[in-house]
């Protein structure tokens, strides 16, 4: 079907520019940490069987890595049920699709329709304080195209401000991972995970409205062009979401 549909899109396919986090180390738990698998492939599978073309990239560029718990190999069988990652990770074409990913320098605004941050644990060290995505997503936003950004990715929304220097978030009603889930999380692993929790974080902000469908259901949330999804269920329904933005 998505080979159909790149046919009859062919004159000018929707084009999304997706983001990934690159590695790095939990200074809670000291575990590698990165990307989150289905919140990298549900979304890009929704995109592509609507015949839209999708570039992966990072802030840094180089090999991904993925959080050990995502990976439905992975011996915690956390990530079990998610065939859709499996087969992502085993088909050699999808595979290089995370290795040596060019870096978010390389974007063009004017070339994509919209922009997708996909979650994980590293989003938590390395996207909340990184001026320089935050200025892509803002582009993205003030060009009016879709932002789609899901789970721990969502942090952003926390310090990302516009060219008049408001909050992006303020006035807006978005979901990012909810304190309910970090809990659970913690309870799980027995040890607290993340430097901080997005919801407790977002209801100290009195201009903005946070809000979440309940413990790791699927639900995403669209105010105008932003487009937000609470966890790892919910990747699908933000792309959804953002393709019901775009009109296709």
């Amino acid at each position: 079907m998505s080979a159909l549909l790149n046919v009859l899109n062919s004159e000018k396919p929707k084009k999304i520019a997706l983001i990934a986090a690159n590695a790095s180390q939990s200074k809670q738990t000291g575990w590698p940490i990165g990307f989150w698998w289905a919140e990298l492939t549900h979304p890009y599978w929704e995109f592509v069987e609507k015949g839209y073309q999708v570039d992966i990239y990072s802030p840094d560029g180089g090999t991904l890595v993925a959080d050990g718990y995502s990976d439905p190999e992975d011996a915690s069988q956390y990530s079990a049920h998610d065939i859709l990652s499996l087969g992502f990770k085993k088909s050699p074409n999808h595979a290089k699709l995370v290795e040596n990913t060019p870096s978010i320098d390389k974007i063009n605004v004017a070339d994509y329709d919209g922009i997708f941050l996909s979650g994980g644990q590293s989003p938590m060290y390395t996207f909340i304080d990184n001026e320089k995505l935050h200025k892509l997503v803002v582009a993205f936003y003030e060009a009016k195209k879709a932002v789609g950004i899901v789970c721990h990715a969502t942090c952003v929304l926390l310090k990302t401000k516009t060219s008049d220097g408001k909050l992006l978030a303020e006035g807006k009603t978005w979901t990012g991972f909810a304190d309910s889930e970090e809990k659970f999380a913690d309870d799980f692993v027995g040890t607290k995970i993340q430097p901080f929790w997005i919801e407790e974080e977002a209801r100290k902000i009195a201009s903005t409205n946070y809000i979440n469908g309940g413990m790791f259901k699927a639900f995403a949330v669209r105010d105008g062009n932003l487009i937000t999804g609470q966890q790892q269920f919910s990747g699908a329904a933000a792309a959804k979401l953002m393709i019901e933005a775009l009109g296709v």
